[in-house]
């Protein structure tokens, strides 16, 4: 009796659990990475990033303020789009040795880049040749946390704009340091 009842048991939590609808999680974090090769030198192009504080390398970008020179967990910094819209940052990881530095997004308007909890780091790494490859890593939830999120909120708009963002940095980087002999 006690076997049948455990039968039971088990073929109704599995119907159950095949009842209930697919994909009714959350959203999952994304990940992206762009890279670029650069004919300069690592250290040249490590120049131009290397202080938080200014984006000045990244198109869109009409001024960043911030506080807390490259010191992890103390650096802050706003980044004011042309457009008006701002992007509060904070660092929380700076190696100048290693040419790299992680930073995270406190405060962002969803509607400016549509994502939530994101992070990256970007590093400069040699190259053959005496030439630099720049690596920019993003890790972010879509800008719509619950499901069925609007297509401008999804998984996709989330990635699209981030990879946009940063596939225009590295070019106008790899531009910038290029050209400064």
């Amino acid at each position: 009796m006690a076997g049948s009842i455990a039968k039971f048991l088990w073929v109704g939590a599995a119907l159950l659990a095949s009842a209930l609808p697919a994909g009714a999680h959350g959203p999952t974090r994304q990940k992206i990475t762009e890279k670029v090769e650069i004919n300069a030198a690592p250290a040249k192009v490590w120049a131009i990033i290397a202080d938080f504080h200014d984006m000045s390398w990244l198109p869109g970008v009409a001024k960043t303020t911030g506080e807390g020179g490259n010191q992890p967990d103390v650096a802050k910094r706003q980044i004011t789009l042309d457009s008006g819209a701002t992007i509060d940052e904070n660092l929380y990881k700076y190696d100048a040795a290693e040419m790299s530095y992680s930073y995270r997004i406190d405060k962002v308007d969803v509607k400016v880049l549509p994502v939530n909890n994101y992070s990256a780091t970007i590093i400069v790494l040699p190259a053959e040749g005496g030439k630099s490859t720049v690596e920019w890593r993003g890790a972010f939830y879509r800008g719509y946390p619950n499901n069925d999120p609007p297509p401008e909120l999804s998984d996709e708009a989330a990635l699209k704009a981030v990879g946009d963002l940063y596939k225009s940095g590295l070019a106008n980087l790899k531009k910038k340091a290029e050209a400064a002999k």
